[in-house]
């Protein structure tokens, strides 16, 4: 249900990293106060309110924001709660799929804080609308974190991403949304995508454990992100794609 703002926030504070780069580069100056894990943009000046899932209570409440922007999955609910409790507005997304992403992008920003809709969000729209998925499609394993080895399973906005661009993954029927696995026995899969977030893969740490799979290195931002990353997206991933490692 979108929740409509009764007037313009003024000041708000960002537990999400994607979001926070959302509203910094639509409404510069209007955020207050983000996690330590929101590296974008790079100059952002606001005051950090610990991690998403230990972030200062009461130093978000000391900040007095209009509006504090969460997301169901990122954070806890019991420190959503205790924001509520001492009189903080809470605005909780939920993005589990890319048009779930723009719906959330416009209740947050218009809906949210009052803002018009940015010219940004409408090129992502027409970025994604012009994608169409590669053929023959691929199956890959998307591992997002590592001792324990975890994958993307069912429903995840990474996993949406991926399969419009063609690229279906493995576990997308997995009861579990981050099910464990061994990298060992790995069900039909013909690529290994490994993003450097959650969980930072590199050429060196996480190819070695697929032999016989192409190993594709991704940015984390452009897969698990939605904001302004969303526009560029589509070309960074299936230029990375078109590229795996042997």
């Amino acid at each position: 249900m979108t929740e409509k703002s009764p007037a313009r926030v003024r000041c708000a504070v960002s537990l999400v990293p994607s979001l926070t780069e959302a509203v910094a580069a639509t409404a510069p100056g209007l955020l207050a106060g983000a996690t330590d894990w929101c590296s974008h943009p790079a100059d952002l000046d606001v005051v950090r309110v610990g991690g998403t899932k230990n972030p200062d209570v009461p130093a978000i409440v000391r900040l007095a924001p209009d509006l504090v922007i969460a997301n169901e999955e990122e954070n806890r609910s019991a420190d959503l709660d205790a924001l509520r409790a001492a009189g903080l507005r809470v605005l909780v997304t939920e993005v589990r799929s890319l048009p779930q992403a723009f719906r959330e992008l416009e209740r947050v920003l218009v809906d949210g804080c009052g803002l018009v809709r940015p010219a940004w969000l409408d090129a992502a729209e027409d970025a994604w609308r012009r994608v169409r998925p590669v053929a023959p499609r691929r199956r890959a394993v998307v591992p997002v974190w590592r001792r324990p080895w975890m994958a993307l399973g069912r429903d995840t906005f990474a996993g949406d991403l991926l399969a419009r661009l063609g690229v279906d993954h493995v576990f997308a029927g997995h009861a579990e949304r981050y099910p464990r696995f061994d990298p060992d026995r790995v069900p039909g899969a013909d690529l290994v995508v490994l993003p450097d977030e959650p969980y930072r893969f590199t050429a060196d740490d996480g190819p070695e454990a697929f032999p016989g799979l192409p190993a594709v290195l991704v940015s984390g931002r452009h897969l698990t992100w939605y904001g302004p990353s969303l526009a560029e997206a589509p070309g960074v991933i299936a230029a990375a794609l078109a590229a795996p490692r042997s």
